[in-house]
């Protein structure tokens, strides 16, 4: 029961980063109708931010160490250790969840950047073109990631006070052996909430009504005078938003390297398909959903059965859900 447990938790927490990239891709592609191959890039770049800010609050100089009396030593201390004691570090220690003040503007003007410099050139393209230029933007986008950081993953760990795990056991009544980290459990917290926010915002405000209008004809929302181009612009800053702030949450739990917005890409785009081609709750269903199965895909006792099915666990119910149903599991006939 605790392993079952265990692996439903796991699935969860994975499933919402699926579940936020994918709610970033549908919405791009329902109301631009842009397949953004560079939204996988978004959520490297927000976890890449996470470690920028990092090693900003981690700069450091050479003082002497005062607990060696025999010779002169010296040890790198942050500057702002020196400057404000256990205050600069605790503001280091808490380095990821300031790092969430942070990537909200800077994904919202890297969206806007895109958007505007690049995808609104290619709205009525083929879908060929798209890809190609999009997928283009993420490798130039992860070189320059890699020839500035590094092609070895960083750690980035949580606060101190999460860094340990929480006894689930305990709370449900089932003993203290069943344990989980706590910094997955606030990342399936968070994911929740900003996938709530996101509904949120498009059902009950009048910009996102405009939006889900645009979703199902562009053509009459902008024949109502209403500036379209202005609005789809702030969707994919949105977009960003999103992408960007589950790779700035995931850092703790997946070291970020150059390559990871390639990773959860291509497992985005299975989940946006089997959720059905534009619909939100599709790719959020369908994303808690393949989470969950590879989780349990990736047990020991699973793969002594059926090898290396954890690594194709995902594509094969993504065909047989495509042979049954087509438009995924939420798409409209």
């Amino acid at each position: 029961m605790d392993s079952i447990l265990i692996q439903i938790l796991n699935g969860l927490d994975k499933g919402g980063a699926y579940a936020l990239i994918a709610l970033g891709l549908t919405l791009v592609f329902g109301t631009l109708g842009v397949v953004n191959f560079a939204h996988g890039a978004l959520f490297m770049l927000g976890a890449f931010v996470s470690v920028t800010v990092q090693k900003i609050l981690t700069i450091s100089k050479k003082v002497k160490d005062e607990s060696i009396t025999f010779f002169d030593a010296y040890k790198e201390t942050p500057y702002l250790e020196i400057w404000w004691g256990d205050t600069g570090t605790m503001i280091i220690d808490y380095a990821v969840p300031i790092s969430i003040l942070v990537a909200i503007p800077v994904m919202l003007l890297i969206g806007l950047i895109m958007e505007r410099g690049l995808i609104q050139h290619f709205y009525k393209r083929d879908d060929a073109d798209q890809i190609l230029v999009t997928f283009g933007l993420a490798i130039i986008i992860q070189e320059i990631i890699k020839a500035n950081y590094g092609a070895n993953p960083i750690p980035t760990p949580a606060p101190e006070i999460v860094a340990g795990s929480a006894s689930i056991g305990a709370a449900i009544g089932l003993g203290e052996s069943l344990v989980y980290p706590w910094w997955r459990l606030i990342y399936l917290f968070f994911s929740v909430t900003i996938i709530g926010a996101v509904f949120a915002f498009l059902k009950y405000t009048t910009f996102g009504m405009v939006v889900r209008a645009g979703m199902h004809d562009r053509e009459t929302v902008g024949l109502l005078g209403i500036n379209v181009e202005r609005a789809f612009t702030i969707v994919f800053g949105i977009a960003a938003v999103v992408a960007g702030l589950a790779g700035t949450m995931y850092t703790p739990i997946l070291p970020p390297d150059y390559h990871m917005g390639m990773d959860f890409l291509v497992l985005s785009f299975v989940v946006v398909v089997v959720g059905g081609m534009g619909s939100l709750g599709g790719a959020v269903a369908a994303g808690f959903l393949l989470g969950i199965l590879q989780s349990f895909a990736s047990m020991n006792e699973v793969k002594s059965i059926i090898p290396g099915i954890d690594q194709i666990i995902i594509y094969l119910v993504a065909v047989v859900i495509l042979l049954v149903r087509p438009r995924g599991l939420m798409g409209k006939d």
